[in-house]
């Protein structure tokens, strides 16, 4: 456990396995701190022969917030459905030089890059802006920043924007994670015990709703990727469940069809989470894309 200055900010990181080994940088999703890859999954991964490095991204978790900066995330999503302009602390982009920046405080050259939903729009953008660095590209239940493509349930995105309201009390901020949880997860796999667990750890760890507003209103400010992914040269491999509500399939498909010779695989009943029972073929497509990058 540590942190590192990277771009300007404070980075917390860990890391799994031998550093001697290929690595493996893990990108977290909205609002989710790096505990989000669990230790066993991180482990199963480092197993396999890779150095295995996950991070908090600025505005979660341990690494560096931007408290001073206030943002609306329903005005940006309203000037984004008429074209006009959205005012953002941030970018993905500098969200993409973070993680950049923190292989270059370890003394790596090149990664493969994983990322689930806004993991994998940050880790398309590294591909995109710094191709050299990037060994191969997992994106898990992402999208391409397209308008007509990735698009939320209504129910699901008011949900989402619920958690950005601040809650005084330890309850009630617990109580809203689990809600998002279920609503966004894996319907028949929910189990309300243990994303009780999972979502006290997180809170009792950080907790900075406006944080997750400021990395939304970066997505919505960072427009679209597709010029960029169409032209990447890098080892892809594009993962999404068939019952995402919160990013829809489309957005997983269209990524992939972009991108040249990427690799699609669809997960079958999978929402926008990822539950122990697909840990198997999520890093089953990791494996693919690391392969074909390592040749």
């Amino acid at each position: 456990m540590a942190t590192t200055a990277a771009n300007g900010i404070k980075l917390y990181f860990d890391s799994f396995g031998n550093s001697a080994d290929p690595s493996l940088l893990l990108v977290s999703g909205l609002g989710a701190q790096c505990l989000v890859y669990e230790d066993e999954f991180c482990e199963e991964l480092a197993a396999s022969g890779r150095q295995v490095i996950r991070y908090d991204n600025r505005d979660v978790g341990l690494s560096t917030h931007f408290h001073e900066s206030a943002v609306d995330p329903m005005a940006a999503l309203l000037a984004l459905s008429s074209g006009g302009e959205i005012p953002a602390t941030y970018t993905v982009s500098d969200m993409a030089r973070d993680g950049i920046a923190l292989l270059d405080s370890l003394g790596i050259d090149q990664a493969d890059i994983f990322g689930a939903s806004m993991g994998g729009m940050i880790c398309q953008t590294m591909a995109i802006e710094h191709p050299e660095r990037t060994r191969s590209l997992t994106s898990l239940m992402s999208t391409t920043g397209e308008a007509d493509v990735g698009t939320p349930d209504p129910t699901t995105l008011a949900a989402l924007l619920s958690v950005m309201v601040p809650q005084e009390d330890r309850e009630s901020r617990i109580a809203g994670a689990v809600h998002v949880s279920k609503t966004i997860g894996t319907a028949r796999l929910f189990d309300t015990a243990r994303a009780t667990e999972r979502a006290t750890l997180a809170v009792d760890r950080c907790y900075d709703p406006t944080g997750t507003a400021r990395q939304l209103v970066a997505i919505f400010a960072s427009g679209s990727r597709a010029e960029g992914l169409a032209t990447l040269s890098v080892p892809t491999v594009v993962m999404h469940g068939d019952q995402d509500p919160l990013v829809n399939v489309s957005g997983g498909y269209r990524t992939a069809e972009l991108v040249p010779e990427a690799e699609f695989t669809l997960l079958e009943g999978m929402g926008h989470d990822m539950p122990r029972d697909y840990w198997g073929q999520i890093m089953a497509g990791i494996s693919r894309s690391t392969l074909r990058g390592s040749n």
